[in-house]
């Protein structure tokens, strides 16, 4: 049986190489939606945007670095889901590089709030140097580690917290699968982990963060309130939602994509500098005022 497995894991390998194969030159976002049933073979985009990550990096020749950037906004890297991009589902976040060096600030978009607080526990950023149509460029992305370094866990059953439903993620994220230790389709960064998405360059505009720092450590907190970060960029900032996620987790992340992307990011969680990993990214007034000034 595991030999068969890893036989149909070979051919999965081989059919995806040669949907994504063909040059693509798409101009906006919904080219890239229409290649939907290219990019999903088997039709789930569960907590997969590795796979939208890749079809983009694999004609990044094709496309100019603003296509290109334009490209990563179209999809949740939560979810997987697809995303028509706009002011108001752009969200300012402040993670961890991978080599442990420091914060970075940065902007992603979702399909809803809650995968603001699932890349706060599990998403961290690293480069990767990638060939436009104009030639080489390096850009910050968003990561995650291999769940493929145990793929046993595939099968463990779990509650989904909605209805109660017991399942797996071999059931619930069919596009999460494993060859010889490796993620199928998955394009590694720097440092050898999973992209997901793109970590979206942000201007530095330390009195604007001041302003928001201000309101939400007062407790004033406005889930869902749009802001003008550096005088050109609008956005959700993180911060508002400390209480919501904390309500979440309180629910058994009852919201968004429940357990599936937790479960999927949680197998072998990312060890920032290679040393212990970061569990959570703290809501505290000590850690936002690191986080609001660290700039890398």
């Amino acid at each position: 049986m595991k030999q068969f497995l890893k036989i149909l894991g070979f051919l999965y390998s081989l059919t995806l190489c040669y949907c994504q194969s063909s040059t693509w030159s798409g101009t906006q976002v919904t080219d890239l939606h229409r290649e939907y049933s290219n990019i999903f073979l088997h039709g789930n985009r569960n907590a997969a945007s590795h796979l939208w990550s890749t079809f983009i990096l694999q004609n990044s020749e094709n496309l100019s670095p603003e296509t290109l950037e334009l490209m990563f906004t179209g999809f949740c890297a939560v979810s997987g889901s697809p995303v028509r991009p706009n002011d108001y589902n752009r969200y300012l976040l402040r993670l961890p590089l991978v080599t442990g060096t420091g914060i970075r600030a940065g902007a992603m978009h979702y399909c809803c709030w809650p995968c603001v607080c699932d890349t706060q526990d599990f998403i961290r950023v690293d480069t990767k140097t990638v060939r436009t149509s104009s030639g080489e460029k390096i850009y910050h992305f968003a990561v995650i580690g291999n769940p493929c370094d145990d793929e046993g866990m595939l099968d463990v059953p779990f509650v989904q917290p909605f209805d109660r439903r017991e399942t797996t993620l071999r059931r619930e994220a069919r596009e999460v699968r494993c060859l010889d230790g490796e993620l199928q389709g998955a394009t590694l960064s720097d440092h050898g982990f999973i992209i997901i998405s793109m970590f979206f360059d942000v201007p530095e505009d330390n009195t604007m963060d001041s302003k928001v720092g201000s309101v939400v450590l007062q407790g004033d907190l406005q889930p869902g309130r749009v802001v003008q970060w550096g005088g050109s960029v609008t956005v959700q900032d993180e911060r508002e939602y400390a209480g919501w996620c904390q309500q979440r987790e309180a629910n058994g992340h009852d919201s968004g994509m429940g357990e599936i992307f937790r479960k999927v990011a949680g197998i072998s969680p990312v060890k920032v500098g290679g040393g212990e990993e970061v569990k959570k990214v703290g809501m505290g007034e000590e850690e936002y005022s690191m986080r609001t000034t660290d700039y890398l």
